[in-house]
């Protein structure tokens, strides 16, 4: 009993030495990164979302080439930070610059990431921009877009930005999803929080002190005006200083990565080139400037015009029967052998053989945009026809502006003359559209755009006209 007793008296003394020890002084874990979960999208669909909005991107923004010396250091830090992730729960990350002074970052579901000129600048240390791209990757890698989406949003996002349509169609369905763009890079508090979470635990892992994250945020604080998009949802810096100071406090202390030649480099060629203001990039993107110039530098190679051949037209003849579909508020009627495609604006009725994989020959496309600026209905037509042939080389309209009666509601009717994505002889078709436009309630434009090559139009006139007159409107 008494060897007993000596034995239980040795366990409780080294417990109370345990317990007397402060929590402080236990060795620390190495942080590493939370499980990513299980949203709705897979991961080819965030793949496929992710590089078709990249490509509106390449549309709407002045990207620099990848053969560019800023580019080419942004991505060599990328990689170095991608390799910080397990390779299972990694994705195939790119790294872009955006020519534009403002500070701001964005990061694209499945990988895409691009970083404006201005923050390269702003950073005072290579950690900082570590940090921020950090950020916008574990926005990626929690895949916050796919699991911010509804289950049953997921088929008609992936439509809409599917990159089926071409020609005059092409811009239209650009419009038409322009909204979610926006609402792909936009996050929650919460997951703004998270991504700065575990933005700091890919920061560490690659040897940079994940309070330069913060650093940089109190720096754009200091500095005022409208706070780029992975500040605005976060109104008071300090709280994220707290956050990741709290976060950090019990991680292994070690010595961090200090600056390098690299980065002066790449800052002083960022300050050297010319950086294009937010609205400068807006006013280019209306006249089809950036995607003409990031074709041109390299940064996106032209896009392929999907072709189709050998295409009879009872191939896509229009069958007796109609039936309907209701949507955006609309109903309209069409052929029962013809199929519809949906996006949150727009949709498209089509035969089957006359759509290819970026092009549609023949069809229909009914769209809805807010009416902004235009202060009538010829206003609003003039403003899209034009907007459809800047952003379409060889686009033309052709006659006047018709004013029509359909069920009830004034519309505008204007002609288009195009390239087809129908090819004889190696040559492709004039395509004939026909544009539609009518006012919607609340204030909302909705149009329609018949679409054909010039020599069939006519014989599939009658059927665009039932489908017209089927019309009707909330």
């Amino acid at each position: 009993m008494t060897r007993h007793r000596a034995v239980d008296h040795t366990i409780v003394s080294i417990l109370a030495v345990l317990l007397a020890v402060p929590a402080w002084t236990v060795s620390p874990s190495v942080p590493e990164l939370p499980p990513p979960g299980n949203p709705g999208m897979s991961r080819p669909d965030q793949e496929k979302l992710g590089l078709e909005t990249a490509n509106e991107v390449y549309k709407q923004m002045p990207v620099l080439p990848d053969s560019s010396p800023e580019t080419h250091y942004v991505k060599q830090l990328g990689a170095k930070l991608v390799r910080q992730i397990p390779p299972e729960n990694s994705w195939p990350y790119q790294f872009h610059v955006v020519q534009q002074k403002e500070i701001n970052a964005f990061a694209l579901p499945g990988g895409p990431i691009f970083v404006n000129l201005g923050t390269i600048t702003a950073a005072a240390n290579e950690a900082q921009l570590a940090g921020v791209m950090s950020h916008e990757m574990s926005h990626v890698y929690m895949q916050h877009t796919a699991k911010s989406m509804p289950r049953q949003n997921i088929q008609s996002v992936l439509g809409a930005l599917g990159g089926m349509l071409g020609g005059a169609a092409g811009t239209i369905a650009r419009m038409g999803v322009a909204g979610t763009g926006v609402f792909l890079m936009r996050y929650s508090r919460a997951d703004e929080a998270q991504a700065d979470a575990v933005g700091a635990v890919i920061m560490y892992k690659a040897g940079y002190n994940p309070m330069e994250l913060a650093n940089f945020f109190e720096l754009l604080n200091k500095q005022g005006g409208t706070p780029p998009q992975f500040l605005s949802d976060h109104p008071n810096p300090g709280n994220r200083t707290e956050a990741i100071q709290k976060e950090i406090r019990n991680w292994p202390a070690r010595e961090y990565l200090a600056d390098n030649r690299a980065f002066e480099n790449a800052k002083n060629q960022s300050a050297r080139l010319h950086a294009y203001t937010a609205k400068e990039i807006a006013d280019g993107a209306k006249q089809g400037l950036w995607a003409q110039q990031n074709v041109k530098t390299g940064a996106m190679p032209p896009e392929p015009q999907a072709r189709l051949t050998n295409l009879g037209f009872d191939e896509v003849k229009p069958g007796p029967r109609l039936t309907e579909i209701s949507r955006m508020g609309l109903n309209i009627s069409y052929p029962s052998n013809w199929t519809t495609a949906a996006s949150p604006r727009s949709f498209t009725i089509a035969p089957k053989a006359g759509v290819s994989n970026n092009a549609i020959a023949y069809g229909v496309i009914v769209s809805s945009i807010e009416q902004a600026g235009a202060s009538s209905l010829d206003q609003a037509a003039q403003d899209l026809i034009r907007n459809l042939e800047n952003s379409n080389p060889g686009l033309t309209h052709t006659g006047e502006l018709r004013h029509e009666r359909v069920g009830g509601r004034d519309t505008l009717a204007a002609d288009l003359i195009g390239k087809s994505p129908l090819e004889e002889g190696g040559k492709p078709l004039p395509e004939h559209d026909w544009l539609v436009l009518t006012q919607g309630s609340g204030g909302r434009l909705v149009y329609l755009v018949f679409i054909a090559p010039e020599k069939d139009f006519a014989r599939l006139r009658p059927t665009y006209q039932k489908m017209l007159d089927s019309l009707q409107l909330e």
